[in-house]
């Protein structure tokens, strides 16, 4: 099943002050604060995204995707969303946000339930998908994602669309992510504070994958690892659609700190050598070649030198040590796929090495990937560290293919007994879908 279309963003409306076609999408990085806005363009394919205006600065007010300032943070927005107003022509009042994986996770649920008419409706999925989410509510948590994996009639092989199908039972199998409510609470009082409205939140690997992944390696299965500042986050893709989210602390800051640690020298210069002579590829001439290290203020003017091979080898254990994390967390819930391929996007995967070592530490080919599929980024907007909100924009234009889709519900709800894959199934959930059916 495709992540794009069936039971799509057609049951999110644009607001009263929303434009036609417009849309805006925020991401809220610990490095860097980036707004798109794009149009919808219709195509033979089906709506693409053009970008029209783009706001990018550095993060304020934000740590590890969390806010830790509201209003520095505020302001920060403010900026960002002013200047892609500007450049675009145009005002929004909605914009959709990502969110750090290392606030998010997503597990599986299963519900079956008897059909009364022999023909499957798109009546009936609806109710079975309305009860699954109902079952899985919690009072701390609010659902960001209900995506559909697949659909089982009469306990037979999995289908992608069971519409018009025959049967006596049918069964769907889901993905739930969810966030804990303090966070988004900050977040929406952040938003509405700079005068906009929250249309939905993006689990921020999901949104990297759609941007980044081709549609065979969404179908044919691949991991996404999305390498940010402080955090690292995965989303396995299989079979069309979102199966799992991990994350780990660590990021691209973490190897620029660990430079400056060292080799003596501030974090501006421990993240411009990164950049310029970074890597986590041995080379033979590394011994060889000398660089110039800025001391660390207070111990004079005098240029200090370490041998590129230093370098490496401070970087490579941390980018090796992010990487094993990742692979373990996988490991246990059993959802490493030893077919999958692993793409790697984020500002920080484009340290040269990168995917090599990733292809090493997983034992499975790996690329580095940009986002694809919107029109009008300009080169200093392409690069991998733009996935993220490319495929908030892209989610947004085409629809996705999810059970609940707009703003997160804030409220605290009833706490509920839920289904899971593999568990019992409560009585009154039968007895819902008997009287509902």
């Amino acid at each position: 099943m495709s992540l794009f279309g069936l039971f799509g963003s057609g049951e999110s409306k644009p607001g009263p002050a929303s434009r036609p076609g417009i849309c805006a999408a925020l991401d809220l990085g610990s490095s860097k604060t980036v707004c798109f806005i794009s149009k919808a363009e219709q195509t033979a394919e089906g709506p693409r995204p053009r970008v029209i205006g783009v706001g990018h600065q550095s993060a304020r007010g934000m740590k590890g995707g969390v806010i830790v300032d509201l209003d520095l943070a505020r302001k920060n927005i403010q900026e960002t969303v002013q200047r892609a107003e500007k450049m675009a022509g145009v005002a929004v009042s909605q914009v959709s946000v990502a969110l750090t994986a290392a606030r998010a996770r997503g597990e599986g649920v299963t519900l079956e339930s008897a059909i009364a008419r022999s023909e499957i409706t798109e009546r009936d999925m609806r109710r079975l998908q309305d009860a699954a989410i109902a079952e899985y509510q919690r009072p701390d948590e609010v659902i960001l994602h209900a995506i559909v994996v697949s659909w089982v009639v009469d306990g037979r092989d999995e289908v992608s669309d069971p519409r018009g199908m025959y049967g006596r039972s049918l069964a769907v199998n889901m993905h739930i992510v969810t966030a804990p409510v303090g966070p988004l609470r900050n977040l929406l009082n952040c938003i509405e504070g700079c005068h906009l409205d929250l249309r939905t939140v993006v689990a921020a690997p999901y949104a990297a994958g759609l941007s980044a992944l081709s549609d065979d390696e969404i179908e044919l299965g691949a991991t996404l690892i999305d390498m940010g500042a402080e955090t690292t986050s995965a989303a396995v893709f299989s079979n069309g659609s979102l199966a799992r989210l991990s994350a780990a602390p660590v990021g691209g800051r973490h190897v620029t700190s660990d430079l400056a640690r060292g080799l003596q020298t501030p974090i501006a210069s421990a993240e411009r050598i990164k950049i310029l002579y970074g890597s986590a590829l041995e080379s033979p001439s590394d011994d060889r070649q000398m660089i110039e290290v800025p001391p660390v203020t207070g111990e004079g003017d005098r240029m200090n030198s370490a041998p590129r091979s230093m370098l490496n080898s401070i970087i490579r254990p941390r980018l090796e040590e992010t990487f094993e994390l990742l692979r373990d967390k996988l490991d246990v819930t059993g959802r490493l796929d030893q077919n999958h391929r692993v793409v790697l996007t984020g500002a920080a995967a484009q340290l040269p090495g990168a995917k090599e070592l990733a292809s090493r530490v997983f034992g499975r080919p790996a690329r580095l990937a940009s986002p694809q599929g919107v029109a009008g980024l300009g080169d200093a907007v392409s690069g991998p560290g733009f996935s993220v909100v490319s495929g908030i924009i892209l989610r947004e234009t085409r629809g996705a293919a999810e059970a609940f889709y707009g703003p997160p519900k804030l409220h605290a709800g009833r706490s509920r007994r839920r289904t899971m894959s593999g568990s019992s199934r409560p009585a009154t959930v039968w007895r819902w879908l008997a009287e509902s059916f």
